[in-house]
C-alpha cells in the first residue's frame, strides 16, 4: 500500500480527534492514558487540556472528540449516575455506566441537528466488590469490554496499537503498565501531529483511582523530552 492509500484509509476510519488514548487491561487493574494537546484544523488551541475525567470517586473516562461534547458527555454521566445511586441505594457498576454513556452517545448522534456529537470513549472504574473494569465506546455507541488493550478511535491510535501488539503480555501489573502506557503516548506524540504537549496517565485499582503520572512534553535544543511536574 502507497502512502496516499494508507492516508486514505486512516482518514475513513479513525475519528479526526487529533487525540492519544490508551487504556491497558492488567492482572491488578487498569491503566488510563492520554496526551494534552486540543487543536482545530492544523491550530493548537490548548497545550495543557487534561483528556482523563474523574466521573466519581469510583469511575473515569478519556475521551477523544469534540471537547465540548466531551465536557457534556461526562457532567449528564456524573449527574446521571449519581441519580441512579440515590434513586436504588446502590452504586452504579462499570458496566452499567458503561452501557449508560453507550445509550446517551448512540442517541445522541442520532438526534436531528446542525452539529453532530462525536466522541469515542475509554471508561474505566472499580465495583462494590473491588472488581475492575475498562470498556470502549465508539463514536457511533456500541459499548464493548477490553480484555486486554484499546486505544479507542483516537488519530494515535495506529501508532499506539502497533507498539502494544509487540509489547502487552498477558498478566501485565498496573506497575508495568502505567511504564507500558508512558511509552504508548511518548510514540504516538513523536508521529501523530494532533497529539502531544504532556501526557497524564491513571491507575485504576481495587484501592482507587490514582493520577500517577502527569508530564509535559518540552523541546529543546537537543529535540523533545519529557518534564514531571
Amino acid at each position: 500500500m502507497n502512502p496516499l492509500n494508507i492516508n486514505q484509509e486512516l482518514s475513513q476510519n479513525v475519528l479526526k480527534s487529533n487525540t492519544s488514548l490508551v487504556g491497558i487491561v492488567c492482572k491488578d487493574g487498569v491503566v488510563l492514558g492520554a496526551d494534552r494537546r486540543v487543536t482545530s484544523g492544523s491550530l493548537v488551541i490548548d497545550k495543557d487540556y487534561r483528556k482523563i475525567i474523574k466521573v466519581n470517586d469510583f469511575i473515569t473516562v478519556a475521551f477523544t472528540g469534540g471537547v465540548a461534547d466531551a465536557q457534556l458527555t461526562n457532567k449528564f454521566l456524573a449527574a446521571e449516575l449519581r441519580l441512579k445511586e440515590l434513586r436504588t441505594k446502590i452504586r452504579p457498576t462499570v458496566q452499567e455506566a458503561a452501557h449508560l454513556l453507550s445509550l446517551m452517545t448512540y442517541r445522541n448522534i442520532r438526534t436531528p441537528t446542525m452539529l453532530l456529537h462525536i466522541v469515542g470513549t475509554l471508561i474505566a472504574g472499580v465495583d462494590d466488590d473491588g472488581k475492575v473494569a475498562l470498556y470502549t465506546i465508539e463514536p457511533a455507541g456500541g459499548v464493548y469490554q477490553v480484555k486486554t488493550f484499546d486505544a479507542n478511535f483516537s488519530s494515535g491510535m495506529p501508532f499506539i496499537l502497533g507498539l502494544l501488539e509487540r509489547q502487552y503480555k498477558k498478566d501485565i501489573s498496573v506497575k508495568e503498565g502505567i511504564e507500558l502506557a508512558k511509552e504508548c503516548l511518548k510514540s504516538s506524540t513523536q508521529r501523530d501531529v494532533g497529539s502531544g504537549n504532556g501526557i497524564d496517565v491513571f491507575s485504576i485499582t481495587k484501592s482507587g483511582i490514582q493520577h500517577v503520572i502527569s508530564e509535559e512534553i518540552i523541546a529543546d535544543k537537543n529535540g523533545r523530552y519529557l518534564k514531571e511536574h
